[in-house]
């Protein structure tokens, strides 16, 4: 292997998280084969057909479990390199979780035709395994190790519980039997659709990044915005839902666009706190903008066994309300600040990003298309990694995706995998423990119970459960649990199952801006050397629609285009956008000119009315609005 080649395979973990360890150049170049061939395994089963759904499973995490041990440090302090330690915190353990899991893949036909009776072999590498996941875990999710345990802990010991979280005792045979050897546990369906779907998107992702598309989408951004009041803010608007739609991290994609747009925005005259909410928001909103969502979209389309275009369809409309909102709030803070845009030398034409860079949006469409055709989101995926390579030839030659590049790609999205991947097997344990014990269903009703049948107080506490879970968990992982525990508590009222689905994914995401743990804004706050608490505050403020659309579509199910009807559809968009504005006119307290606190109140409330009631409230609220928007105009009038 060159030189050039073998550095280009090379990453140092080390300098990109400190749970990494140090590997020198040996063992890296080791471990990125092994990656490249995690996903070329993957790339395989598009091709040939896909191994039955235990199998596939199996064949991943026996991939990402010995990769996890190779490259995540067991201990932070131990900073010299010893042999003795490495073996047996690292090696051993990678060993191990690739012996347990293709003993799965080898022997699945047999363990299949006795129905997962476990043998003595088997019971030893099933607890073997659960040992090697929660360690793994620890490594690297923390919080969500400790939570699949406790599932775990009450599987066996549910017994010892109080009320109805009491459980009849289980053996341990038959815990065994349940997460190891059937698509219930560890090889359920988080694993599985990791496995499929997920793996294929990320993989699509790193190949968008590795062929300069990413670049692409800022300069998209700076040529559609710059130019207008407050630009670079709405610049990280458009660019940061271009991108985080794809690699589907609000962190990762705040990390990304924000390094562009923060600095812009404070050299505009924005605060660094209102910069780095914005930039969080934008990338956060990111994970619920179709066409391609974030990893939790794909195991939902699995739960309610629809296909993924549906969930996609479905999500469209409050995702494009949550963007419209973040805009609007943008708009006016500019306007209130007096901002003006970038200038004309600053910022690339339209016409010369489309002519130079255009291609890059042809794989998204490839992918809308061959969704839109009932492809499977899988063969979507593919498709649009195959013509992101095809057409990275029609660009520059710096992005042409070679086989150098390809296989940096291929690393990049194996890398990006393990975090996934690990939270998916440990979530099969909670998985396994609702359809073992029957608590989903348990928890469920008495949720109902506690909220005395009321679908606005079930709907409150099903919110807050979404966004206390988001804070401690990634956002695939408080899908799971909170779609497990809250959905049937929804659906048992009356709403319809996707929009339960729905309502749980989107929290779930708002963790992300949500204080006292909001990731995404801390990672903002971080660049733009601003205030958290403060940072994070106005991200709830910039946030607003995705605390409150969750809300409209549980009453208004037609904005997920459930029962469509076109005039009925029109009336209902245009009050939310009407309420949109009042509320964020509210809240910044700017209209069309500054506004009075009896404005202000009038604009809230008639925005809540507007955007909730029906027939009168709605039209007090509607007239509300008018006034003030009618008030407003005069004064603005006036102090030209």
């Amino acid at each position: 292997m060159s030189d050039k080649l073998k550095n280009s395979f090379l990453f140092n973990p080390i300098e990109e998280n400190l749970k990494f360890r140090f590997l020198d150049d040996g063992r890296l170049a080791l471990l990125n084969l092994w990656l490249i061939a995690l996903i070329g395994f993957h790339f395989y089963t598009v091709i040939f057909g896909q191994l039955p759904n235990i199998q596939q499973g199996a064949v991943h995490l026996g991939f990402v479990l010995p990769a996890i041990f190779w490259v995540y440090s067991s201990n932070n302090k131990l900073k010299k390199p010893n042999v003795f330690l490495e073996l047996i915190l690292h090696a051993v353990p990678a060993i191990a979780s690739f012996i347990c899991n293709f003993y799965i893949v080898f022997n699945f036909k047999e363990i299949a035709a006795r129905g997962g009776i476990p043998t003595t072999i088997e019971y030893v590498l099933g607890i073997l395994l659960f040992v090697l996941i929660f360690e793994a875990g620890r490594r690297v999710a923390g919080n969500l190790a400790i939570i699949a345990l406790f599932f775990l802990f009450y599987t066996k010991y549910g017994y010892l519980f109080p009320g109805f979280l009491k459980n009849p005792p289980i053996s341990l045979t038959r815990i065994i039997q349940h997460f190891y050897l059937t698509a219930e546990g560890i090889y359920g369906i988080a694993i599985y659709v990791a496995s499929t779907f997920v793996v294929l998107f990320v993989v699509f992702g790193s190949f968008i990044a590795v062929g300069g598309a990413a670049q692409f989408f800022i300069d998209l951004g700076f040529a559609l915005a710059g130019k207008q009041s407050g630009g670079p803010a709405k610049v990280a608007v458009i660019s940061s839902g271009l991108l985080g739609m794809i690699n589907g991290s609000s962190i990762a994609n705040v990390a990304t666009t924000g390094t562009f747009t923060i600095p812009l925005m404070k050299k505009l005259g924005y605060k660094p706190e209102f910069a780095a909410a914005v930039e969080a928001v934008a990338s956060t909103g990111g994970q619920i903008l179709p066409p391609i969502m974030g990893a939790a979209a794909f195991i939902m389309a699995q739960f309610l066994g629809i296909s993924y275009a549906k969930v996609m369809i479905a999500a469209t409309f409050p995702a494009l309300l949550y963007y419209f909102s973040l805009y609007v709030n943008v708009h006016l803070e500019a306007k209130k600040l007096g901002l003006k845009g970038l200038s004309s030398s600053e910022i690339p034409r339209t016409i010369d990003i489309l002519k130079t860079k255009g291609y890059f949006i042809i794989p998204v469409i490839v992918i809308i298309g061959m969704l839109a055709k009932n492809y499977s989101a899988v063969y979507a995926a593919f498709g649009g990694i195959v013509s992101m390579v095809v057409l990275s030839f029609a660009g520059k030659r710096e992005n042409y995706l070679t086989p150098n590049k390809i296989f940096i790609a291929m690393r990049d999205g194996g890398k990006d995998m393990l975090t996934i991947s690990m939270a998916c097997s440990l979530v099969g344990f909670v998985i396994g423990t609702a359809s073992i014990t029957g608590l989903g269903l348990s928890l469920a009703n008495n949720i109902i119970v506690l909220a005395k049948g009321n679908i606005l107080l079930t709907l409150i506490f099903a919110m807050l459960s979404c966004l206390l879970l988001g804070m401690a968990l990634p956002t695939t992982a408080n899908y799971v649990v909170t779609s497990t525990i809250i959905a049937p508590a929804l659906f048992k009222l009356g709403i319809p199952l996707i929009v339960s689905h729905l309502f749980c994914f989107q929290y779930g995401i708002t963790a992300d801006i949500t204080p006292p743990v909001c990731m995404a804004t801390y990672t903002g706050a971080g660049i733009a050397g601003a205030n958290v608490n403060k940072a994070g505050i106005l991200g709830v403020k910039l946030g607003i629609a995705a605390f409150l659309i969750p809300f409209v579509f549980v009453k208004y199910p037609m904005l997920l285009l459930i029962d469509f009807k076109l005039i009925d559809f029109v009336i209902l968009l245009s009050k939310i956008v009407i309420s949109l504005v009042a509320i964020n006119a509210a809240f910044e307290k700017y209209f069309l000119t500054k506004v009075t606190q009896m404005e202000r109140i009038i604009l809230f409330i008639g925005g809540f009315l507007l955007m909730f009631m029906d027939n009168y409230l709605a039209l007090v609220g509607l007239i509300g609005i008018v006034a003030i928007a009618f008030q407003q105009f005069k004064k603005s009038k006036t102090e030209l």
